[in-house]
C-alpha cells in the first residue's frame, strides 16, 4: 500500500507540473504569435503571393509590433531567469563541522532510496524543510574566497569545498532547537518526511516547474522593489503585471505540485521509524513551546537592552526540562534525557548556537549583524546581573526622569532629607487615592440615609483620559494614564536618538537580509501605555527590594526576568502593582513591602 501511495502522490505532482509547464509554453507561443505572423507577411512578399496596398501596409504594422514584443518577451524571460529567488536566512553547516549529521542524513536517504540532500543549514526556528539553492546566483563562491569553517549566521547553502556551481539537490534545513532537545532516534524519525521529499525534487519536470514558479516571484520582486529595477517605472510595471498574471495562472497548479510532492514523500516514509516518529511529533510541539517562552520571556528583554544571549538553543533544553518538571509531562523524562542528543552529531554546538543565536536576535528583533559597543553577547550566568539588575534600573530611572517632567515632588511634607532621592514612595503617592471627602465613602453610610451627598466632583480637564466604555476615568486613572503617556514619549524619543541599527547584511549573496525590513518575524506588537507603566512600577519596586531588602535578580527559563527574595522567587508581585496603577489602591503593595522588609522611603540607585 505505501508504493501505491507513493506512485499515486508522484503522478498528482508530475500531472500539475506538466500543466505549470504549459502555462510557460502558452506563454511563449503567445510571444512569438506576431512574430510567425511577421515572418508569413514578408515571405509572401518574397515569394509574389501576399501582393497589393493592403498587404503592404499590414507588413509595415504587424513587423514592428512583432520586434517589440519579441523584445518586450525577450526582457521579460531574462528578467525571470536572472533575478534570484528568495532564500531563507539560515546557518550554514559544513560537513566538516557535522560528519556524523552528514553521514546519519546520507544513511536515512539510502534507506529512503532518495537523493541525499546536497547541503544542511540550521534554522532558528521550529520547522524542517527542503530549499531548493540550484540557481546560479545561489552557488558557493571559488573556494580560493572562503574559508569552509566558518560558520556565519547569514549566509546559507552549501559550503561543500568544491568548483561546482549548483548543488544537485535541495539543501535540507533544520530547525536547530530540535538539535539540542530531541534525541538522535527522535531527530531521525522527524527529519525521514522531509528528507523523503529529495525523491519528486529530482523528477525533471517537477523541477522545471519549480524553476519557472520562483522565477515569476522573483521578476515579481524586483519590478516591486524600488532601486533594483533597471529601467523606468512603466517597464518595471509591465515586468510585473505579466509575472503576476503568469503567477495567478499557475497558482493552483503550484499548490496542487506540492501537495502531490508533501504526500509522495510522507508515504515512503512510513517504512522508517514509523513507531518513534509519533513519539517525536510529540517533542516536536513540546519544542515549539518552550522555544516560543524562551524568544518572548528571556530573548526578548535582552534584545531590548542591547544584549543577545549566545546560547539559545541551549536555553531551550533548561526551559523545557523545567516544564517537563513542572508539569510532569511524561514519566519517562528522566530517562529519555539520559538518550544521546543530536547535538553531538554536531562537532562544536556551542559556536552553532552561537550563529543560530544572533541570526533570531535579526530575524526576531531586528538587531545588527555584527557584535558591537551597543550589542554584545551575553551568557546565562551573566544574565541576571546584566540584563536584569540593568533593565530594572534604567527603567526606574525613565520613570523617575518622567516625574520630573510631570512637576511631581520627590519628598512630601514630613519626610525625611535623604528621601529627596528617586525612592519608590514618591511613586506610589503619586499613583495613591487622596482620601478626600470627595472621592471617600464613609463606612456608616448605609446607616445614615439623611447624610447629606458627597460634593460634585470637578469637571474633567480636557486631556482626561477615556475608559473603555467611553466614560472618563476617576483621578487615579487619570494620574496613572499621564505617567503611562509620558513614559511611551520618552520610550520613543530614546529609540528615534539611538543609532540606526545595521539593516544591510554585509555578504553579497543573502536576499532576505538586505531589504531594510527588519525584524522579518517580530514577536510581539509593541507594548500599550499601560503595560509599560506596569513594567516601569514593577522595576522600581525591584529596585528598592534590591536596595533595602537585599533581593537579587534572577532568570525564570519559562517566565524571564524574576526578583528573588530570600532565594525564593517573588511571584505575587504584579497583581499588587496592578492595584496600584488601575485602581489607586496602595494597601496591597505596602503590606506586601512590609512583609518582605523593603522600605520604599529609601533611594535607590539608578544607572
Amino acid at each position: 500500500m505505501t508504493g501505491i501511495g507513493v506512485e499515486v502522490g508522484a503522478q498528482s505532482a508530475r500531472a500539475r507540473a506538466l500543466a505549470v509547464l504549459r502555462i510557460r509554453s502558452r506563454a511563449l507561443a503567445v510571444a512569438l504569435l506576431p512574430a510567425a505572423v511577421a515572418v508569413v507577411l514578408l515571405v509572401g512578399a518574397s515569394t509574389g503571393h501576399l501582393v497589393g496596398p493592403g498587404w503592404h501596409a499590414a507588413r509595415w504594422v504587424v513587423t514592428p509590433v512583432a520586434a517589440l514584443v519579441l523584445l518586450a518577451a525577450a526582457g521579460i524571460a531574462l528578467v525571470v531567469a536572472r533575478a534570484r529567488p528568495a532564500v531563507s536566512p539560515t546557518v550554514a553547516i559544513a560537513e566538516e563541522q557535522a560528519p556524523d549529521l552528514y553521514r546519519m542524513v546520507r544513511d536515512l536517504a539510502d534507506r529512503l532510496d532518495v537523493p541525499a540532500p546536497s547541503a544542511i543549514a540550521l534554522t532558528p526556528d521550529c520547522d524542517s524543510w527542503l530549499e531548493d539553492r540550484t540557481h546560479p546566483s545561489h552557488g558557493p563562491p571559488p573556494a580560493e574566497d572562503r574559508d569552509e569553517h566558518e560558520v556565519n549566521g547569514l549566509r546559507g547553502g552549501s559550503t561543500h569545498g568544491t568548483h561546482r556551481r549548483t548543488p544537485a539537490a535541495p539543501v535540507l534545513v533544520i530547525g536547530s532547537p530540535f538539535l539540542w532537545w530531541m534525541r538522535v532516534g527522535e531527530l531521525r524519525a522527524v527529519l525521514a518526511p522531509v528528507v523523503a521529499g529529495t525523491g519528486p525534487s529530482a523528477h525533471p519536470d517537477i523541477a522545471q516547474a519549480r524553476r519557472f514558479v520562483r522565477g515569476l516571484d522573483a521578476a515579481v520582486a524586483v519590478a516591486s522593489t524600488r532601486g533594483r529595477c533597471p529601467g523606468s517605472r512603466a517597464v518595471c510595471a509591465g515586468v510585473g503585471w505579466v509575472a503576476r498574471l503568469l503567477l495567478r495562472s499557475c497558482r493552483e497548479h503550484a499548490t496542487e505540485m506540492e501537495r502531490g510532492v508533501a504526500s509522495a514523500a510522507a508515504e515512503r516514509a512510513q517504512a522508517v521509524d514509523y513507531g518513534l516518529r509519533i513519539v517525536a511529533q510529540e517533542q516536536v510541539g513540546l519544542a515549539y513551546a518552550g522555544w516560543d517562552r524562551l524568544l518572548t520571556r528571556v530573548a526578548l528583554p535582552a534584545w531590548r537592552m542591547g544584549r543577545w544571549p549566545s546560547r539559545l538553543d541551549a536555553g531551550v533544553v533548561a526551559a523545557l526540562t523545567e516544564l517537563s518538571r513542572r508539569d510532569r509531562l511524561a514519566e519517562g523524562f528522566a530517562s529519555r534525557l539520559g538518550e544521546r542528543p543530536a547535538c553531538d552529531l554536531l562537532e562544536e554546538p556551542g559556536t552553532i548556537d552561537e550563529a543560530a543565536s544572533l541570526l533570531a536576535a535579526r530575524l526576531f528583533h531586528g538587531g545588527p549583524a555584527e557584535s558591537g559597543q551597543d550589542w554584545s553577547p551575553v551568557d546565562w550566568q551573566e544574565y541576571p546581573e546584566e540584563v536584569v539588575d540593568r533593565k530594572w534600573r534604567t527603567d526606574a530611572a525613565r520613570l523617575h526622569r518622567v516625574l520630573d517632567a510631570l512637576g511631581v515632588r520627590r519628598t512630601t511634607g514630613g519626610a525625611p532629607p535623604e528621601a529627596s532621592g528617586p525612592t519608590l514612595a514618591r511613586v506610589m503617592d503619586h499613583l495613591s487615592v487622596p482620601p478626600d471627602s470627595s472621592t471617600a465613602r464613609p463606612a456608616d453610610a448605609h446607616a445614615t440615609p439623611a447624610a447629606p451627598p458627597p460634593a460634585p466632583k470637578p469637571p474633567k480637564a480636557p486631556y482626561a483620559a477615556m475608559s473603555e466604555d467611553g466614560s472618563p476615568d476617576d483621578q487615579e486613572t487619570e494620574r496613572s494614564s499621564a505617567l503611562a503617556a509620558g513614559l511611551t514619549a520618552e520610550l520613543a524619543r530614546e529609540e528615534a536618538a539611538a543609532p540606526a541599527e545595521q539593516t544591510a547584511s554585509p555578504v553579497p549573496d543573502a536576499t532576505l537580509l538586505d531589504i531594510g525590513a527588519l525584524p522579518l518575524f517580530p514577536l510581539q506588537p509593541p507594548r500599550t501605555a499601560r503595560e509599560l507603566l506596569t513594567d516601569h512600577v514593577t522595576a522600581m519596586v525591584c529596585c528598592a527590594a534590591m536596595d533595602t531588602a537585599g533581593a537579587a535578580p534572577g532568570l525564570d527559563w519559562l517566565d524571564g526576568p524574576t526578583l528573588l527574595i530570600d532565594g525564593e522567587r517573588a511571584a505575587d508581585l504584579t497583581p499588587r502593582v496592578l492595584s496600584l496603577i488601575e485602581d489607586g489602591d496602595p494597601v496591597p503593595l505596602r503590606a506586601w513591602l512590609v512583609e518582605s522588609g523593603i522600605r520604599p522611603e529609601k533611594p535607590v540607585r539608578l544607572v
